[in-house]
């Protein structure tokens, strides 16, 4: 096998090991899948008739500009179409970013431990990562500026709010991270979650600004992660430079049907919301009552601090999993203390309610 000497030598690992993997080698479903941050509340029933639709018309390709879907994004956002891009969810764009962006040898700065995807495409393209890590179980603005401004990084990236630890920043702090930014480099601002806070929460949208691009998806609140569609929002040539790269055909026509039909319905995003509140609350509750502490989230899952290390956690982790309960933690210490709890219905929250405290103990009779 003839493969490039980067590739060669880039470790043979993927970032996840997706619940179904994990189903074959148990030889059982999970009985509460909670750990992916799919939202288990579904899509707009709107979404799925439109999709429903769309699939008699599977033997076309899908538009590969995305016309549609874009221009009701830009009519959504406030925006010309030209600031719009439409990808295979926040992963593909992610790509696609650092491809036109990162030659081999080129720092890049992140946050270690943060969405471990980015890392893999700056690997894979032979970008030399540059991370820093968390502070008091956030992300740290002022370190990754530092880093940016060392190093000479162009690239940039924040999760905001933040997965895996579910902080969040309010629209004057990264405004102030953006403006102190070199003018040769580029935040990409990881927006997946939000959707669940209040947009004069975020940082307003400046379609002028050269040293941001937003990254938005329908994975989350949307209800639309087996349909892949994220979204990005940025400068218009820097949009436009993604024609030079992106695969034109990757998002069906299906899936482009559902993203429109999802946007379009506003109301049940909003019962979306309010689900996932309801069930952080719940989830926070359980978490109090068998002596853990659930994390600040402005996502749709809940961190929960087992106030212990990473080894106990580990070991919490496989004994949930043992129990039919899916769950992931963070990836580097201090934060891997904790395990990660994705938003879920009553009936999948019973069964983590119940299968807690027996991987509590289970994991402490072990260590």
């Amino acid at each position: 096998m003839r493969l490039t000497p980067l590739v060669a030598g880039l470790p043979a690992t993927v970032p996840f090991v997706g619940p179904e993997a994990r189903e074959r080698r148990e030889g059982a479903p999970f009985r509460a899948r909670l750990g992916a941050n799919e939202s288990v509340f579904g899509p707009s029933p709107r979404a799925v008739a439109a999709m429903a639709r769309a699939a008699a018309e599977a033997w076309k390709y899908g538009d590969p500009e995305a016309h549609d879907l874009r221009a009701a994004l830009a009519a959504h956002h406030g925006v010309d179409a030209r600031n719009v891009l439409v990808g295979e969810g926040i992963d593909g764009l992610l790509g696609n970013l650092v491809r036109l962006l990162v030659a081999p040898g080129d720092p890049v700065v992140s946050s270690r431990g943060s969405y471990p995807t980015f890392g893999y495409h700056v690997a894979g393209f032979g970008g030399v990562m540059r991370q820093v890590p968390y502070r008091a179980d956030r992300q740290d603005p002022g370190a990754l500026l530092e880093a940016a401004r060392e190093t000479g990084a162009r690239l940039v990236y924040l999760a905001n709010p933040d997965n895996p630890m579910g902080g969040w920043f309010g629209a004057e702090e990264i405004a102030n991270l953006v403006a102190a930014l070199p003018d040769d480099a580029l935040l990409c601002l990881d927006e997946a979650y939000a959707d669940f806070m209040d947009e004069s929460a975020l940082l307003p949208l400046d379609m002028d600004e050269a040293r941001v691009i937003r990254m938005r998806t329908f994975s989350k609140a949307h209800g639309l992660a087996g349909a892949r569609v994220g979204y990005a929002l940025g400068r218009s040539d820097l949009i436009a430079a993604f024609d030079r790269v992106r695969n034109h055909f990757g998002v069906g026509r299906i899936s482009q049907a559902g993203a429109l039909a999802a946007l379009e319905d506003r109301a049940w995003l909003a019962r979306v919301v309010a689900d996932v509140e309801r069930s952080k609350t719940r989830l926070a509750s359980i978490a109090r009552a068998n002596g853990l502490a659930p994390l600040p989230s402005a996502t749709n899952f809940v961190t929960v601090d087992c106030r212990r290390d990473g080894d106990f956690a580990r070991r919490v982790l496989a004994e949930l999993g043992a129990r039919g309960v899916f769950v992931r933690m963070p990836f580097v210490a201090p934060e891997d203390r904790c395990v990660r709890v994705t938003t879920g219905t009553d009936a999948d929250l019973d069964v983590f309610a119940a299968a807690l405290p027996v991987a509590l103990s289970r994991a402490a009779e072990q260590g």
